[in-house]
Protein backbone atom coordinates (compact mmCIF):
# COMPACT_ATOMS: atom_id res chain seq x y z
CA UNK A 1 0.00 0.00 0.00
CA UNK A 2 1.47 3.59 -1.15
CA UNK A 3 1.69 5.50 2.26
CA UNK A 4 -0.06 8.76 2.05
CA UNK A 5 -0.30 12.23 4.03
CA UNK A 6 -3.33 14.17 3.74
CA UNK A 7 -1.95 18.08 4.09
CA UNK A 8 -3.52 21.16 2.29
CA UNK A 9 -5.47 18.81 0.40
CA UNK A 10 -2.51 17.66 -1.48
CA UNK A 11 -1.54 13.38 -0.92
CA UNK A 12 1.32 12.56 -0.77
CA UNK A 13 2.89 9.09 -2.77
CA UNK A 14 5.46 7.69 -0.99
CA UNK A 15 8.13 5.14 -2.41
CA UNK A 16 6.86 2.29 -0.45
CA UNK A 17 8.53 -0.83 0.66
CA UNK A 18 9.10 -3.84 -1.74
CA UNK A 19 11.10 -6.06 0.38
CA UNK A 20 13.41 -5.74 3.23
CA UNK A 21 17.05 -6.06 1.12
CA UNK A 22 15.89 -2.74 -0.93
CA UNK A 23 16.67 0.24 0.37
CA UNK A 24 16.94 2.32 -3.43
CA UNK A 25 14.96 2.31 -6.37
CA UNK A 26 14.64 4.04 -9.83
CA UNK A 27 11.99 5.74 -11.15
CA UNK A 28 12.13 4.25 -14.76
CA UNK A 29 8.39 6.25 -16.24
CA UNK A 30 5.88 8.19 -15.55
CA UNK A 31 2.82 6.60 -17.15
CA UNK A 32 0.58 9.71 -16.84
CA UNK A 33 2.28 13.43 -17.84
CA UNK A 34 2.30 15.92 -15.11
CA UNK A 35 -0.74 17.75 -14.39
CA UNK A 36 -2.90 14.95 -16.11
CA UNK A 37 -6.18 13.73 -13.86
CA UNK A 38 -5.74 10.52 -12.61
CA UNK A 39 -8.28 8.11 -10.91
CA UNK A 40 -8.13 6.31 -7.95
CA UNK A 41 -5.67 3.26 -8.37
CA UNK A 42 -5.08 4.38 -11.50
CA UNK A 43 -0.72 3.38 -12.20
CA UNK A 44 1.05 6.73 -12.36
CA UNK A 45 4.55 5.66 -12.59
CA UNK A 46 6.89 2.77 -12.64
CA UNK A 47 9.79 1.83 -10.51
CA UNK A 48 12.76 -0.37 -10.75
CA UNK A 49 14.71 -2.11 -7.82
CA UNK A 50 17.50 -4.10 -8.08
CA UNK A 51 14.95 -7.20 -8.60
CA UNK A 52 12.07 -6.37 -9.99
CA UNK A 53 9.92 -3.35 -11.76
CA UNK A 54 6.65 -2.08 -9.51
CA UNK A 55 3.75 -0.21 -10.35
CA UNK A 56 2.93 3.14 -8.10
CA UNK A 57 -0.65 3.95 -8.13
CA UNK A 58 -3.14 7.05 -7.26
CA UNK A 59 -4.57 6.77 -4.08
CA UNK A 60 -7.02 9.36 -4.69
CA UNK A 61 -8.49 10.97 -7.84
CA UNK A 62 -6.97 14.13 -8.58
CA UNK A 63 -4.04 15.91 -10.80
CA UNK A 64 -0.72 14.48 -10.97
CA UNK A 65 2.41 16.76 -9.61
CA UNK A 66 5.48 14.86 -10.45
CA UNK A 67 8.46 15.65 -8.05
CA UNK A 68 11.01 12.97 -9.56
CA UNK A 69 12.77 13.45 -12.94
CA UNK A 70 12.44 9.35 -15.27
CA UNK A 71 15.79 8.28 -13.94
CA UNK A 72 16.39 9.30 -10.63
CA UNK A 73 17.24 7.37 -7.87
CA UNK A 74 14.62 7.34 -4.94
CA UNK A 75 14.77 5.64 -1.25
CA UNK A 76 11.80 3.68 0.54
CA UNK A 77 9.72 6.63 1.52
CA UNK A 78 10.54 8.90 -0.24
CA UNK A 79 7.88 11.62 -2.16
CA UNK A 80 7.79 10.85 -5.44
CA UNK A 81 4.41 12.55 -6.68
CA UNK A 82 1.36 14.87 -5.29
CA UNK A 83 -2.43 14.57 -5.91
CA UNK A 84 -4.29 17.49 -5.23
CA UNK A 85 -8.38 15.58 -4.97
CA UNK A 86 -9.58 19.18 -4.39
CA UNK A 87 -9.18 20.00 -8.38
CA UNK A 88 -12.27 20.21 -10.50
CA UNK A 89 -12.60 16.86 -12.90
CA UNK A 90 -12.15 17.89 -16.38
CA UNK A 91 -14.96 18.42 -18.81
CA UNK A 92 -13.76 15.51 -21.16
CA UNK A 93 -13.11 12.52 -18.30
CA UNK A 94 -16.47 11.37 -17.33
CA UNK A 95 -17.60 10.29 -14.28
CA UNK A 96 -18.05 7.09 -14.78
CA UNK A 97 -14.77 6.16 -15.88
CA UNK A 98 -14.02 6.25 -11.98
CA UNK A 99 -15.58 2.82 -11.45
CA UNK A 100 -12.87 1.33 -13.52
CA UNK A 101 -9.95 3.23 -13.09
CA UNK A 102 -7.78 0.02 -13.74
CA UNK A 103 -9.39 0.57 -17.47
CA UNK A 104 -6.78 3.42 -17.75
CA UNK A 105 -4.08 1.08 -17.38
CA UNK A 106 -4.33 -2.07 -18.52
CA UNK A 107 -2.28 -4.64 -16.81
CA UNK A 108 -1.07 -6.15 -19.60
CA UNK A 109 1.23 -4.85 -22.62
CA UNK A 110 -0.54 -4.66 -25.66
CA UNK A 111 1.46 -5.38 -28.97
CA UNK A 112 1.82 -2.48 -31.15
CA UNK A 113 -0.17 -3.03 -34.43
CA UNK A 114 1.98 -4.20 -37.36
CA UNK A 115 3.18 -1.23 -39.94
CA UNK A 116 0.70 -0.20 -42.62
CA UNK A 117 1.90 1.14 -46.07
CA UNK A 118 0.68 4.74 -44.53
CA UNK A 119 3.60 4.32 -42.23
CA UNK A 120 6.13 4.29 -45.38
CA UNK A 121 7.61 7.80 -45.46
CA UNK A 122 6.64 9.20 -48.97
CA UNK A 123 8.79 9.55 -51.98
CA UNK A 124 9.09 11.17 -55.38
CA UNK A 125 7.59 9.33 -58.44
CA UNK A 126 11.28 8.85 -59.36
CA UNK A 127 12.71 7.42 -56.22
CA UNK A 128 8.82 5.52 -55.64
CA UNK A 129 10.14 3.43 -59.10
CA UNK A 130 13.45 3.16 -58.31
CA UNK A 131 12.35 1.70 -54.81
CA UNK A 132 9.95 -0.95 -56.83
CA UNK A 133 12.49 -1.77 -59.76
CA UNK A 134 15.71 -2.42 -57.01
CA UNK A 135 13.55 -3.53 -54.18
CA UNK A 136 15.83 -1.56 -51.92
CA UNK A 137 15.05 -2.01 -48.34
CA UNK A 138 13.10 1.71 -47.38
CA UNK A 139 14.08 1.55 -43.77
CA UNK A 140 17.92 2.17 -45.07
CA UNK A 141 16.54 5.52 -46.75
CA UNK A 142 17.54 8.40 -45.15
CA UNK A 143 15.09 11.30 -46.44
CA UNK A 144 15.92 14.85 -47.36
CA UNK A 145 13.23 15.72 -49.17
CA UNK A 146 10.55 18.27 -47.56
CA UNK A 147 8.16 17.19 -45.15
CA UNK A 148 10.45 13.90 -45.06
CA UNK A 149 9.72 12.75 -48.51
CA UNK A 150 12.59 10.51 -49.76
CA UNK A 151 13.97 11.43 -53.17
CA UNK A 152 15.90 10.57 -56.15
CA UNK A 153 19.63 11.11 -54.30
CA UNK A 154 18.22 9.66 -50.98
CA UNK A 155 17.59 5.88 -53.01
CA UNK A 156 21.04 6.29 -54.99
CA UNK A 157 22.52 7.05 -52.02
CA UNK A 158 21.53 3.60 -50.73
CA UNK A 159 22.64 2.06 -53.94
CA UNK A 160 26.12 3.30 -53.99
CA UNK A 161 26.64 1.60 -50.58
CA UNK A 162 25.22 -2.11 -51.56
CA UNK A 163 26.03 -4.50 -48.53
CA UNK A 164 26.67 -1.77 -46.21
CA UNK A 165 24.80 -0.78 -43.46
CA UNK A 166 24.94 1.67 -40.62
CA UNK A 167 24.19 1.73 -37.15
CA UNK A 168 20.49 2.92 -36.29
CA UNK A 169 20.18 6.22 -35.86
CA UNK A 170 24.39 6.61 -37.21
CA UNK A 171 25.85 7.78 -41.19
CA UNK A 172 28.03 5.11 -42.36
CA UNK A 173 31.63 5.36 -40.93
CA UNK A 174 30.70 6.61 -37.42
CA UNK A 175 32.70 6.64 -35.10
CA UNK A 176 29.86 8.14 -32.57
CA UNK A 177 29.87 6.88 -28.83
CA UNK A 178 26.10 6.42 -26.72
CA UNK A 179 26.02 5.89 -22.95
CA UNK A 180 23.53 5.81 -21.02
CA UNK A 181 23.11 4.46 -17.52
CA UNK A 182 22.89 1.60 -16.15
CA UNK A 183 19.45 -0.01 -14.38
CA UNK A 184 19.28 -1.21 -11.35
CA UNK A 185 18.47 -4.26 -12.45
CA UNK A 186 21.36 -4.41 -14.57
CA UNK A 187 23.93 -3.90 -11.71
CA UNK A 188 22.38 -6.19 -9.43
CA UNK A 189 22.83 -8.97 -12.52
CA UNK A 190 26.52 -7.96 -12.87
CA UNK A 191 27.01 -7.58 -9.22
CA UNK A 192 25.53 -11.02 -8.77
CA UNK A 193 27.00 -12.67 -11.29
CA UNK A 194 30.63 -11.57 -10.28
CA UNK A 195 29.83 -12.50 -6.86
CA UNK A 196 29.06 -16.09 -8.32
CA UNK A 197 32.51 -16.08 -10.20
CA UNK A 198 34.57 -15.34 -7.11
CA UNK A 199 32.59 -16.91 -4.49
CA UNK A 200 32.02 -20.22 -5.80
CA UNK A 201 34.10 -23.35 -7.09
CA UNK A 202 32.22 -23.24 -9.89
CA UNK A 203 32.87 -26.10 -12.69
CA UNK A 204 31.12 -27.21 -15.58
CA UNK A 205 30.27 -30.65 -16.80
CA UNK A 206 28.24 -31.89 -19.65
CA UNK A 207 26.32 -34.68 -21.03
CA UNK A 208 23.58 -34.54 -23.83
CA UNK A 209 20.30 -36.28 -24.68
CA UNK A 210 18.10 -37.78 -27.50
CA UNK A 211 14.92 -36.05 -27.61
CA UNK A 212 13.38 -38.13 -29.73
CA UNK A 213 10.59 -40.01 -26.89
CA UNK A 214 10.06 -35.98 -25.62
CA UNK A 215 9.25 -35.05 -29.06
CA UNK A 216 6.99 -37.62 -29.97
CA UNK A 217 4.49 -37.30 -26.97
CA UNK A 218 4.65 -33.84 -27.53
CA UNK A 219 3.30 -34.45 -30.97
CA UNK A 220 0.74 -37.09 -30.91
CA UNK A 221 -0.63 -35.49 -26.83
CA UNK A 222 -0.76 -31.39 -27.82
CA UNK A 223 -3.58 -30.59 -29.23
CA UNK A 224 -5.38 -33.21 -26.54
CA UNK A 225 -3.37 -31.28 -24.06
CA UNK A 226 -3.72 -28.02 -24.85
CA UNK A 227 -7.93 -28.89 -25.20
CA UNK A 228 -7.81 -30.30 -21.43
CA UNK A 229 -5.48 -27.79 -19.60
CA UNK A 230 -5.78 -25.06 -21.68
CA UNK A 231 -1.83 -24.85 -21.79
CA UNK A 232 0.69 -25.78 -24.18
CA UNK A 233 2.64 -28.98 -23.77
CA UNK A 234 6.20 -27.53 -23.96
CA UNK A 235 10.11 -28.83 -22.83
CA UNK A 236 10.23 -27.24 -19.62
CA UNK A 237 7.65 -29.39 -18.19
CA UNK A 238 9.28 -32.42 -18.85
CA UNK A 239 13.00 -30.70 -17.66
CA UNK A 240 11.64 -29.49 -14.27
CA UNK A 241 10.01 -32.58 -13.78
CA UNK A 242 13.18 -34.58 -14.78
CA UNK A 243 15.32 -32.37 -12.34
CA UNK A 244 12.75 -32.69 -9.62
CA UNK A 245 13.41 -36.33 -8.98
CA UNK A 246 16.97 -35.82 -9.90
CA UNK A 247 17.08 -33.38 -6.59
CA UNK A 248 15.27 -35.75 -4.43
CA UNK A 249 18.01 -37.85 -5.18
CA UNK A 250 21.40 -35.88 -5.19
CA UNK A 251 20.43 -33.93 -2.44
CA UNK A 252 23.85 -31.93 -2.57
CA UNK A 253 22.79 -30.47 -5.90
CA UNK A 254 19.52 -29.20 -3.98
CA UNK A 255 22.16 -27.35 -0.91
CA UNK A 256 23.38 -24.05 -0.17
CA UNK A 257 26.01 -23.22 2.31
CA UNK A 258 25.24 -20.96 4.99
CA UNK A 259 28.68 -19.80 7.08
CA UNK A 260 29.81 -23.27 7.65
CA UNK A 261 26.32 -25.18 7.47
CA UNK A 262 24.97 -27.07 4.88
CA UNK A 263 21.47 -26.41 4.42
CA UNK A 264 19.50 -28.98 2.56
CA UNK A 265 15.87 -28.90 1.04
CA UNK A 266 13.56 -31.31 1.27
CA UNK A 267 11.86 -30.12 -1.85
CA UNK A 268 12.51 -28.62 -5.61
CA UNK A 269 11.34 -25.12 -5.94
CA UNK A 270 13.07 -24.32 -9.19
CA UNK A 271 14.22 -20.58 -10.54
CA UNK A 272 13.04 -20.58 -14.91
CA UNK A 273 15.46 -18.15 -16.39
CA UNK A 274 13.60 -15.65 -17.89
CA UNK A 275 15.20 -13.35 -20.65
CA UNK A 276 13.44 -9.59 -20.70
CA UNK A 277 14.14 -6.13 -22.33
CA UNK A 278 14.84 -5.23 -19.15
CA UNK A 279 17.50 -8.03 -17.95
CA UNK A 280 17.32 -11.72 -16.74
CA UNK A 281 14.91 -12.43 -14.09
CA UNK A 282 14.53 -15.62 -12.46
CA UNK A 283 10.94 -16.65 -10.99
CA UNK A 284 10.44 -19.63 -9.09
CA UNK A 285 8.18 -22.60 -9.62
CA UNK A 286 7.92 -23.76 -5.94
CA UNK A 287 7.37 -27.33 -4.93
CA UNK A 288 7.46 -28.55 -8.63
CA UNK A 289 7.97 -32.30 -7.18
CA UNK A 290 4.61 -32.13 -6.56
CA UNK A 291 2.95 -30.47 -9.37
CA UNK A 292 1.66 -32.07 -12.46
CA UNK A 293 3.07 -31.37 -15.63
CA UNK A 294 0.10 -28.94 -16.63
CA UNK A 295 0.42 -27.15 -13.07
CA UNK A 296 4.24 -26.50 -14.43
CA UNK A 297 3.18 -25.79 -17.89
CA UNK A 298 0.86 -23.04 -16.22
CA UNK A 299 2.75 -21.53 -13.89
CA UNK A 300 5.94 -21.21 -16.17
CA UNK A 301 3.93 -19.20 -18.59
CA UNK A 302 1.95 -17.15 -16.17
CA UNK A 303 5.62 -16.10 -14.75
CA UNK A 304 7.19 -15.46 -17.94
CA UNK A 305 4.13 -13.12 -18.70
CA UNK A 306 4.84 -10.91 -15.53
CA UNK A 307 8.61 -10.99 -16.16
CA UNK A 308 7.61 -9.57 -19.87
CA UNK A 309 5.36 -7.15 -17.81
CA UNK A 310 7.17 -6.24 -15.22
CA UNK A 311 5.05 -7.69 -12.64
CA UNK A 312 6.69 -9.90 -10.64
CA UNK A 313 6.94 -9.82 -6.94
CA UNK A 314 9.78 -9.76 -4.39
CA UNK A 315 8.37 -13.17 -3.74
CA UNK A 316 8.31 -14.86 -7.27
CA UNK A 317 12.03 -13.99 -7.17
CA UNK A 318 13.39 -15.23 -4.00
CA UNK A 319 14.13 -18.64 -2.50
CA UNK A 320 14.89 -21.01 -5.09
CA UNK A 321 16.88 -24.00 -4.33
CA UNK A 322 17.91 -24.61 -8.12
CA UNK A 323 18.05 -22.92 -11.68
CA UNK A 324 17.07 -23.92 -15.30
CA UNK A 325 17.81 -21.62 -18.12
CA UNK A 326 17.17 -22.75 -21.64
CA UNK A 327 19.92 -20.62 -24.26
CA UNK A 328 18.64 -22.83 -27.02
CA UNK A 329 15.56 -20.72 -27.39
CA UNK A 330 18.47 -18.21 -28.98
CA UNK A 331 20.11 -20.74 -30.69
CA UNK A 332 22.59 -21.89 -28.48
CA UNK A 333 24.44 -25.52 -28.96
CA UNK A 334 26.62 -25.19 -25.76
CA UNK A 335 27.48 -22.74 -22.99
CA UNK A 336 28.43 -23.06 -19.33
CA UNK A 337 25.79 -21.57 -17.08
CA UNK A 338 26.74 -19.13 -14.30
CA UNK A 339 25.42 -20.34 -11.12
CA UNK A 340 22.45 -18.70 -9.51
CA UNK A 341 23.79 -17.77 -5.93
CA UNK A 342 22.95 -18.94 -3.28
CA UNK A 343 21.92 -22.03 -5.20
CA UNK A 344 24.64 -24.79 -5.65
CA UNK A 345 24.02 -25.81 -9.75
CA UNK A 346 22.55 -24.87 -12.64
CA UNK A 347 20.84 -26.33 -15.23
CA UNK A 348 21.43 -25.30 -19.10
CA UNK A 349 19.14 -26.44 -21.95
CA UNK A 350 20.44 -25.70 -25.14
CA UNK A 351 19.04 -26.13 -28.98
CA UNK A 352 17.79 -29.61 -30.29
CA UNK A 353 19.96 -30.23 -33.03
CA UNK A 354 19.90 -33.28 -35.86
CA UNK A 355 23.20 -35.28 -35.40
CA UNK A 356 24.36 -38.44 -36.63
CA UNK A 357 24.60 -40.49 -33.37
CA UNK A 358 25.80 -44.68 -33.67
CA UNK A 359 23.19 -46.46 -32.09
CA UNK A 360 23.50 -50.41 -32.17
CA UNK A 361 26.47 -50.02 -34.32
CA UNK A 362 24.32 -48.31 -37.08
CA UNK A 363 24.71 -44.31 -37.90
CA UNK A 364 21.46 -42.75 -37.02
CA UNK A 365 20.12 -38.91 -37.34
CA UNK A 366 18.67 -38.35 -34.06
CA UNK A 367 17.16 -34.72 -32.48
CA UNK A 368 20.22 -34.23 -29.61
CA UNK A 369 20.35 -31.36 -27.07
CA UNK A 370 23.53 -30.88 -25.21
CA UNK A 371 22.78 -29.91 -21.18
CA UNK A 372 25.26 -28.18 -18.45
CA UNK A 373 25.36 -28.53 -15.48
CA UNK A 374 27.62 -25.89 -13.88
CA UNK A 375 27.83 -26.28 -9.51
CA UNK A 376 29.81 -25.02 -6.67
CA UNK A 377 32.69 -27.70 -6.07
CA UNK A 378 32.84 -26.65 -2.33
CA UNK A 379 30.02 -29.21 -1.73
CA UNK A 380 28.65 -31.06 -4.91
CA UNK A 381 31.83 -33.49 -5.67
CA UNK A 382 32.37 -35.26 -9.25
CA UNK A 383 30.39 -38.53 -8.34
CA UNK A 384 27.06 -36.07 -7.43
CA UNK A 385 27.16 -33.82 -10.17
CA UNK A 386 27.90 -36.29 -13.31
CA UNK A 387 25.21 -38.51 -11.57
CA UNK A 388 22.64 -35.77 -11.42
CA UNK A 389 23.01 -35.18 -14.92
CA UNK A 390 23.27 -38.56 -15.92
CA UNK A 391 19.70 -39.06 -14.09
CA UNK A 392 18.39 -36.55 -15.78
CA UNK A 393 19.39 -37.90 -19.29
CA UNK A 394 17.83 -41.23 -18.30
CA UNK A 395 14.56 -39.57 -17.54
CA UNK A 396 14.59 -37.11 -20.46
CA UNK A 397 14.79 -40.12 -22.92
CA UNK A 398 12.63 -42.49 -21.05
CA UNK A 399 9.76 -39.87 -20.30
CA UNK A 400 7.41 -42.97 -18.85
CA UNK A 401 10.21 -43.12 -16.03
CA UNK A 402 8.92 -39.68 -14.82
CA UNK A 403 5.59 -41.73 -13.11
CA UNK A 404 7.17 -43.85 -10.84
CA UNK A 405 11.40 -42.69 -10.84
CA UNK A 406 12.44 -45.87 -12.65
CA UNK A 407 11.39 -48.32 -15.35
CA UNK A 408 7.67 -49.32 -15.17
CA UNK A 409 8.24 -52.59 -16.70
CA UNK A 410 11.00 -52.99 -13.81
CA UNK A 411 9.24 -52.22 -11.13
CA UNK A 412 6.16 -54.50 -12.15
CA UNK A 413 8.59 -57.09 -11.95
CA UNK A 414 9.88 -56.62 -8.70
CA UNK A 415 13.44 -56.19 -10.36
Amino acid sequence: MINKLNTNCMIDIKIPSIGESISEVTLLKWTQPEGAWVERDQVIAELESEKATFEVNAEQAGTLQQLAKEGDSLRIGDIVAKIDETAARPAEVPVAEKTDATAAAPATTVPSPAPTTAAIPKATPVASAIIANTQVDVAAIKPTGVHGKIVKQDVLDVLKNPGKKAFEGAELMSRNLRQEKMSNLRKTISRRLVEAKNSTAMLTTFNEVDMTKIMAIRKDYKDKFKELHGVNLGFMSFFAKACAVALSEWPTVNASIDGDQIVYHDYADISIAVSTPRGLTVPVVRNVESLSMADIERKVVELAGKARDSKLTADELQGGTFTITNGGVFGSLMSTPIINIPQSAILGMHKIQDRPMAVNGQVVILPMMYLALSYDHRIIDGRESVGFLVRVKELLENPSWLLIGKDPVKSLLEL
